[in-house]
């Protein structure tokens, strides 16, 4: 494993052999330089990961060293050798951008103190460099598939409020992909070097989900065996993403939007509060406004999270993405399984545009999955796709539909389409619950709801 290097520059000889054996004594390579030009000369050549100058140098000193060395890379880190009588110069360089200074004489200890803390800091700054172009390649709104008219408006929405600080709420049917939308704008944000942290509101008990988010304190609960930093505290300086937020109990939306507010946590069991600097983006397929209404869901804290609202289509009404979604899950699957595929048959393609996907972009992700799978000759075909998908779509009779409006028409359209497919996944899996949720492409809660909607019985 390559050594770090770490340069120096100093007149002494002596400085320059003592800070060559410490360095070697603790595992790094030393460069060693006594003429300061030659020794930015250096840095711009090998890159060390830190540099240790003196400050009181003849010709060019440690300040013009600094100064040059931060010209070639603004996030080098530099400390300064100093004696006691040039502190006060030494602190005035920190404010330049040295990362710190170290009185002489020094000690070995204090030298590989301050060491580790630059190191420590230049890792950090690499870690999240590298996570930084790593999301952004990932998550740039760029790589969300669509071009129908309502993902370009979409994509335009991500544009401007990536740049903000508003909070968000994204709001779409089930499999959407609001996640993916909240992990770009997040991406495309100052805070995309911190923490993106998802929480699913959703899945946890009330008295859980508190402690996950704002944490607890030692002896909180039964279990509280130590104390643990709650998620709005994990995602300090970054950006946590509240799914499905509608499904967060009364009590503890008002704990939430006191969070929000005063911008700070108090963990269960605690009495301190701590500050927070998060940005939240939240989701939901629920209709907030309705639950406003009702009184489930407090008006104070829906206009608190509803700064910025970005509704996101359901895939039936993204004409032209559906092909589009289609081949970019097929070439994933494909390389991924080693086939020799050259596409998808025409008819297949007809198929699926057909299907109105109740599971919307996740359904379709599980069916082009499903396909690459069974798929056995040049082309995934009719026959690798789901029974569900091959059943001709049955619409509502005309005499019923001629006299409603388009928008009640279509919604009609869309449930008698809904039941009669989950009639027939709950038959092709014989009631399993949980193999109908996996072949739709949604959660087990979605396909209960669904069933209780629609008054479907299953065994």
């Amino acid at each position: 494993m390559a050594k770090e290097r770490i340069l120096v520059i100093d007149d002494e000889e002596d400085m320059l052999e003592n800070c060559s054996r410490i360095l070697s004594r603790l595992g790094y390579e030393p460069l060693l330089e006594s003429v300061p030009e030659k020794g930015v000369a250096r840095f711009e050549h090998e890159h060390p990961m830190l540099t240790l100058t003196d400050l009181r140098m003849p010709g060019m000193d440690g300040l013009a060293v600094l100064r040059a060395i931060r010209r070639i890379d603004p996030e080098a880190l530099v400390i300064l050798f100093t004696a006691f009588a040039t502190v006060e110069t030494a602190v005035e360089a920190v404010k330049e951008g040295a990362f710190d200074y170290i009185p002489k004489p020094f000690s070995a200890d204090q030298l590989r103190v301050a060491l580790e803390r630059a190191l420590t800091q230049r890792r950090l700054l690499e870690e999240n460099r590298r996570l930084r172009a790593q999301l952004t390649e990932t998550y740039r709104f760029e790589n969300i598939v669509g071009r129908s008219r309502a993902m370009l408006q979409v994509f335009d929405v991500i544009k401007k409020v990536a740049a903000s600080e508003a909070n968000i709420l994204i709001v779409g049917e089930s499999g959407t992909g609001k996640e993916l939308v909240a992990r770009s704008i997040h991406a495309n944000s100052v805070r995309a070097a911190r923490a993106f942290v998802p929480v699913d509101c959703a899945s946890l008990p009330e008295h859980l989900l508190e402690s996950e988010l704002f944490g607890h304190e030692k002896g909180a609960f039964t279990g509280a065996l130590t104390t643990r930093r709650g998620l709005f505290e994990e995602a300090h300086g970054g950006t946590v993403f509240l799914d499905e937020v509608g499904d967060i109990p009364l009590s503890l939306q008002a704990k939430l939007l006191r969070v929000l507010q005063e911008r700070q946590v108090r963990r269960v069991g605690g009495n301190r509060f701590i500050e927070v600097d998060v940005r939240v983006i939240s989701a939901t397929h629920r209709n907030l406004t309705a639950m406003v209404k009702e009184g489930d869901f407090r008006e104070d804290l829906y206009y608190r999270l509803n700064v910025i609202s970005l509704p996101l289509p359901p895939l039936r009404d993204r004409a032209g993405d559906i092909p589009l979604l289609a081949y970019h899950f097929f070439r994933r699957y494909a390389a991924q399984s080693g086939k020799d595929l050259k596409g998808i048959a025409p008819e297949t393609l007809e198929l699926l545009e057909q299907y109105p996907w109740p599971g919307n972009v996740r359904e379709l992700q599980n069916v082009m999955e499903r396909a690459v799978v069974l798929a056995e000759g040049e082309a995934v075909s009719p026959a690798d796709l789901p029974a569900s998908l091959r059943l001709p779509q049955k619409a509502p009779a005309t005499a019923v539909a001629e006299h409603l409006t388009l928008k009640d028409a279509k919604q009609q359209w869309v449930e008698a389409l809904e039941r009669d497919y989950l009639i027939v996944l709950l038959q092709k899996h014989q009631g399993n619950i949980s193999q109908a949720a996996k072949t739709a492409g949604v959660d087990r809660k979605t396909i209960h709801r669904l069933l209780k909607r629609y008054r479907i019985e299953h065994t």
